[in-house]
């Protein structure tokens, strides 16, 4: 299934919000109806409910995505250019249909493409890293980064730590199926929504960095930070803190579908 594309969606809504209607509309219609188009190779959505809110983590000052409930992601098989296209029209289809997103409160905090980069599986699971996103999973651990000077020496220095040293040494913890990485490409405003202002980023300036879980996500998070942290004092950590700015790290809920709403 290996793609050289995906689009993320962060989203929060307003405390009062109807979360039922929202997540109706995005698992009962918007969902399936992009899964249908012949460009889109796979789409799936979490929850970060208040039990991942509580042990989340950014650096600083970095709010932007404090407040994110619904995470959604697609993969898209090429060609890209006439994927995309066919993906926002049906955004706009949608919209004249009177079946696009009119929920109020509803805020978009990034929606962007970004360039997969590299895959990962634990030593346990059987299948290939192309393959994991099409894995049931419990949950996701989120980590979003901002490399300012994201061509610079020591972001590619994290990087190469990140592929060789951290990354391989998740895999190791319980509940950790895999992982994916993926660069920032450029932003995805959709002339049919209404979206919030929010800062450009160059390509390359944000990584995600997701790991599919198998154990339950919020106990999953704290064995990740636990680990994270013998890591670090093993003398294993990230060669400079000062070249990474973490803007969000958070493990996710899997969204069953009446259950979750």
């Amino acid at each position: 299934m290996f793609s050289e594309r995906a689009f993320f969606s962060f989203v929060d809504l307003e405390p009062g919000s109807d979360h039922r209607a929202y997540n109706e509309w995005h698992q009962l219609d918007h969902l399936p109806e992009n899964l249908a188009l012949p460009g889109v190779a796979w789409g799936d959505r979490w929850a970060r409910t208040a039990e991942c809110a509580d042990v989340a983590g950014a650096d600083g000052a970095a709010r932007e995505y404090a407040g994110v409930d619904y995470i959604a992601m697609y993969w898209f098989h090429p060609p890209y250019t006439e994927s995309v296209r066919e993906w926002k029209e049906l955004g706009e289809e949608s919209f004249q249909w009177g079946r696009g997103p009119g929920i109020p409160g509803v805020h978009r905090r990034l929606t962007a493409f970004f360039t997969p980069v590299k895959g990962y599986v634990a030593p346990h699971v059987p299948v290939s890293a192309a393959t994991l996103p099409l894995r049931p999973n419990s949950g996701l651990h989120l980590r979003v980064s901002r490399f300012r000077d994201h061509h610079g020496y020591g972001a590619h220095e994290h990087h190469t730590w990140q592929d060789r040293v951290r990354i391989p040494d998740l895999m190791a913890v319980d509940g950790v199926a895999g992982a994916w990485t993926f660069s920032f490409r450029e932003g995805a405003h959709h002339p049919t929504l209404a979206f919030d202002d929010s800062e450009e980023y160059a390509p390359g300036e944000l990584r995600v960095r997701l790991l599919y879980l198998d154990g339950d996500p919020v106990e999953t998070g704290k064995a990740i930070a636990e680990h994270e942290a013998q890591c670090d004092a093993d003398g294993r950590g990230r060669p400079s803190a000062a070249v990474e700015e973490c803007l969000l790290s958070s493990p996710l809920r899997s969204i069953t579908p009446w259950r979750d709403w």
